[in-house]
């Protein structure tokens, strides 16, 4: 008797130290994966930034060419404005002071 009861605290104590292994081993596991998943995390975050960057670089390129296309109608439109007020300054006057008048 003493011996069977020998024998079952021996498989309660290796069963114990079993389950004490099996829960490092899967604590270590976790630890893995989390580490993996900030792992991912960190690199599509790194791509994304990476592309964002590309994007703005792009767009500010584009929005300069934009600028300087409104900005080179603007001075053209300028110079025509320019250019009518000089031909019909005098017949706006004095159509003006005719209207004015009457």
């Amino acid at each position: 008797m003493q011996d069977m009861i020998k024998r079952i605290v021996e498989a309660d104590s290796q069963a114990r130290a079993l389950e004490e292994e099996n829960k490092k081993a899967a604590e270590l596991e976790k630890q893995k994966i989390e580490q993996e998943v900030a792992a991912i995390h960190q690199r599509y975050t790194e791509q994304a930034q990476a592309e964002i960057a590309k994007n703005d670089a792009y767009l500010e390129k584009r929005f300069a060419r934009k600028l300087t296309d409104v900005a080179a109608k603007q001075e053209s439109a300028l110079i025509k404005l320019k250019a009518d007020y000089e031909q019909n300054r005098d017949r706006w006057v004095d159509e003006i002071v005719s209207r004015v008048t009457g």
